[in-house]
């Protein structure tokens, strides 16, 4: 295999590798698993591959770290439009997912962080759902942002939530898997995130996963529109009427070529 371009780039600590998806011939879920890899590879947390799009400016498949695909990241689609804006020199990009066209709007630039406003499309919020687990009970909020999440409010993170969020996000009762966010609210506009996603583990930040999350805590009466959200990563705002809006930054750290 000849060598690989690839831009990598960062939302908030949630990091992606965008790579024309022509220039691999083989397995994009196996080659996705390598170039992923931390210590093997280039390490990401998944690999937005780019494609020719209609009606839109680009086109993105998501394939996450393990190899499995998924239908949108939010960090991960800014990532892309940072890029694109970067090299189209725009302020607007229409970006393609397998969860419908996400338009991002530039808001700010400094150097190579990109801050956008991304409409995220309109949210389907499930009743309070208990899901039994090998030695315990929690209760959560089913949401969907085109991608499937678990959100569960919490007073402290306890140590060892990793084990728990992993069990929900296998757990029988979600056949396609679960993304899981557990919250700790702050006050009616400010909320703390915590994010297990699909594919991939624990992750310092998630676009979806914090609009999931301020969508389920607004929806329960938990806060209020705009939220903050705030993970290890770094800090998003949502706003939510009819459609979820997510404001947030994306950094373009490198390119270079992966030695396929």
């Amino acid at each position: 295999m000849p060598n690989v371009p690839f831009i990598k780039a960062t939302a908030c600590g949630n990091d992606f590798l965008i790579i024309d998806s022509k220039s691999v011939k083989g397995d994009l879920h196996e080659f996705t698993r390598t170039v992923c890899d931390r210590r093997n590879g280039i390490g990401a947390d998944g690999v937005e591959w780019v494609m020719l799009a209609e009606g839109a400016d680009v086109r993105i498949r998501l394939i996450n770290a393990d190899g499995s695909d998924a239908e949108i990241s939010g960090n991960g689609t800014r990532c892309v439009a940072a890029w694109f804006c970067s090299e189209r020199g725009g302020t607007s990009a229409r970006i393609q997912t397998d969860a419908g066209l996400k338009t991002g709007d530039l808001t700010s630039r400094q150097g190579n962080t990109f801050e956008f406003r991304t409409s995220m499309g309109e949210p389907q919020v499930g009743a309070e759902l208990a899901v039994g687990l090998s030695y315990d009970e929690v209760k959560g909020i089913p949401v969907s942002m085109g991608n499937p999440h678990y959100v569960i409010f919490v007073e402290q993170f306890a140590p060892g939530w990793q084990e728990m969020a992993a069990e929900v996000a296998t757990h029988r009762d979600f056949p396609q898997g679960t993304n899981v966010e557990l919250i700790r609210i702050l006050n009616e506009h400010e909320i703390e995130a915590r994010i297990w996603e699909r594919g991939v583990g624990e992750t310092l930040s998630s676009g979806t996963g914090s609009s999931a999350s301020a969508v389920a805590a607004i929806q329960s009466g938990r806060a209020k529109s705009p939220v903050r959200v705030n993970t290890p990563g770094g800090a998003q705002t949502v706003e939510w009427n009819k459609e979820v809006l997510l404001t947030g930054p994306a950094t373009l750290l490198c390119r270079g070529e992966f030695f396929g």
